[in-house]
């Protein structure tokens, strides 16, 4: 399946969602529908991919155009869904999104952590919706986890891998369960490294260089919680809690931090500083 005449649109303009849409303008010619609710996010949008791009050798020209809502979105061949981890947020939004896909269509969500298969349940063609995780920064990795449930069809599973393939990178496949397999992993990593800081083990530089150079990581668990925000972080840790055990209860220095707005690098500031994120 050729790619030339296709769209694809991803909802949410945060890091995640801009992240997708670059990475979606880079590595194929599919016009990009982005959509942001907050208005004035959409000129600096612009302006951040449009540069992300030529930073690639790509050009967005033509190709890219930013929406306030799905509903004045085009018809698109592949969505995602990037927005903040709150189910009903979400089922509202993919309800609507549903009914944006072209016949052959499918619809995705970049959730981490959250059911796919409660995802599911709004919709009213669930066969054509699986989860389609990526991972920060999103341009420069070459994963993305695909979460299947028991309604996925298929065809949609075949054509959301292709879409993977087509987009640069390299799929993995993993069953609906809380975490799936790389933020439960991951996240695990990065709570102890938490716990590690709040008892004075090491500095947050020494341990994510600890595990760049001892285990082969290209980011340390401290960059990787900046990046993915302190709290989002905790909000997987607490769902993990409740559905898996208190093996992911989350470290008070995580709380106090998010109490704190040290969020990473969406704030500024987290276990790192980080510069100040354009239009944000």
């Amino acid at each position: 399946m050729t790619n030339k005449s296709h769209t694809v649109t991803v909802i949410g303009g945060g890091i995640m969602g801009s992240g997708i849409a670059t990475a979606t303008l880079v590595n194929t010619t599919a016009h990009v529908a982005l959509v942001e609710a907050t208005k004035d996010m959409h000129e600096p949008l612009a302006v951040l991919i449009s540069e992300e791009c030529e930073a690639r050798g790509a050009s967005a020209a033509g190709r890219f155009s930013i929406h306030s809502d799905v509903t004045e979105s085009p018809e698109a061949d592949l969505i995602i869904e990037a927005i903040p981890e709150i189910i009903e947020l979400k089922h509202r939004v993919l309800r609507a999104a549903e009914q944006r896909l072209t016949p052959t269509g499918i619809l995705t969500s970049n959730t981490s952590s959250l059911s796919i298969t409660h995802l599911a349940e709004a919709l009213e063609q669930p066969e054509r919706f699986l989860g389609m995780h990526f991972f920060q920064p999103v341009p420069d990795t070459v994963l993305t986890e695909l979460i299947l449930h028991p309604g996925a069809s298929g065809q949609t599973v075949e054509q959301a891998s292709a879409w993977v393939e087509r987009l640069g990178r390299e799929a993995i496949t993993a069953s609906d369960t809380p975490g799936f397999a790389t933020s439960r992993l991951g996240l695990a990593i990065g709570l102890e490294a938490i716990r590690m800081v709040e008892e004075g083990v090491a500095s947050p530089e020494d341990i994510d260089r600890g595990m760049q150079l001892g285990y082969q990581h290209a980011v340390g668990p401290l960059r990787m919680t900046d990046m993915v925000g302190l709290d989002v972080r905790l909000a997987i840790a607490e769902y993990l809690t409740a559905t898996l055990g208190p093996r992911f209860e989350p470290p008070a220095l995580m709380r106090q931090m998010v109490a704190e707005g040290k969020l990473g690098r969406k704030s500024g500031q987290g276990f790192f500083e980080w510069p100040a994120p354009a239009g944000r």
